[in-house]
């Protein structure tokens, strides 16, 4: 069972209209190179689930989101994505703005093949109120009522993990795996980049296994790209770029994206992004970040 591809193998599954998630969290192991790759196609009118970062931001402004799902798009130094911002103030994006919390529900009913979990978040709040996806329900044991939150069914989920075998096995060894077993476990097609590709028989060391946190039937198709998360992190391996962040922030008043575009994203490959940044070693160095 071989589920490696290419990123423009992989990316070939996603088409215009589909609901995507991206895991990941803010400015942190993001799959920013297949949000390239997808930023290359033709691919438009997407609803992204997404605790997001660059990757909506860039979505965004290349125009290919119809609507949002998320529960924040920030780059944490830099606390609202800068191309999110335009997009959410000049009204170019639906949205369901949701808790963090309600998030994780939505994805864990897709998950589980529910419609929706009942859940208090959000009650007393003015979230109910400007989101219409969201509804009420009565419990049938008590008279307490519920929020409904609906499932987030994803045809695709992106992710970039530490190391992934040929089969799907996907290993997370930094502090923190988000909410990516659950994208994964959402999604009817879940396309993973990895760090490392490495044999088989690299998880059958039971401390290797333990930082595997979904069924590799979950997996479909192992795209092996190192240094695929930047300007993200990807811890252990590198922090996010603070210097690549700042500039790419400042060029909202500075050319727009098409000149960030046309300086990092006008090559026809990973390869050539890499080099525009200083490379794969350059990436490696980027310090891990403390908080």
């Amino acid at each position: 069972m071989n589920k490696v591809q290419s990123a423009q193998e992989a990316i070939r599954y996603i088409e215009s209209g589909m609901t995507i998630g991206v895991g990941g969290w803010g400015p942190r192991r993001k799959p920013m190179a297949l949000i390239r790759e997808l930023l290359r196609s033709d691919v438009r009118d997407l609803t992204v689930v997404s605790y997001g970062g660059a990757d909506v931001g860039m979505l965004c402004a290349a125009g290919k989101v119809k609507k949002l799902v998320y529960a924040f798009v920030s780059l944490d130094f830099i606390p609202l994505e800068p191309y999110f911002r335009v997009a959410r103030q000049q009204g170019d994006i639906e949205v369901m703005e949701v808790d963090e919390g309600m998030m994780l529900l939505g994805l864990r009913a897709a998950a589980w093949r529910l419609p929706f979990i009942p859940t208090a978040i959000g009650l007393g709040t003015d979230i109910i109120k400007n989101c219409p996806d969201l509804k009420r329900v009565d419990s049938p044991y008590d008279d307490k009522e519920w929020v409904a939150m609906p499932a987030l069914n994803l045809d695709v989920s992106l992710l970039h993990v530490d190391r992934a075998d040929a089969r799907g096995v996907c290993q997370i060894k930094g502090p923190d795996h988000y909410m990516d077993d659950w994208f994964a476990r959402a999604a009817k097609h879940t396309i993973v980049s990895c760090e490392e590709l490495v044999a088989t028989g690299y998880f059958y060391d039971g401390e290797e296994a333990r930082q595997v946190f979904w069924e590799r039937s979950n997996t479909h198709s192992v795209v092996p790209i190192p240094g695929g998360a930047h300007p993200s992190s990807c811890n252990p391996f590198y922090g996010f770029d603070v210097r690549h962040f700042k500039e790419y922030a400042d060029s909202v008043k500075a050319g727009g994206f098409a000149a960030y575009r046309d300086k990092y994203l006008g090559g026809a490959s990973e390869e050539e992004y890499q080099q525009s940044v200083g490379g794969l070693e350059a990436i490696r160095r980027l310090p891990l970040p403390v908080y």
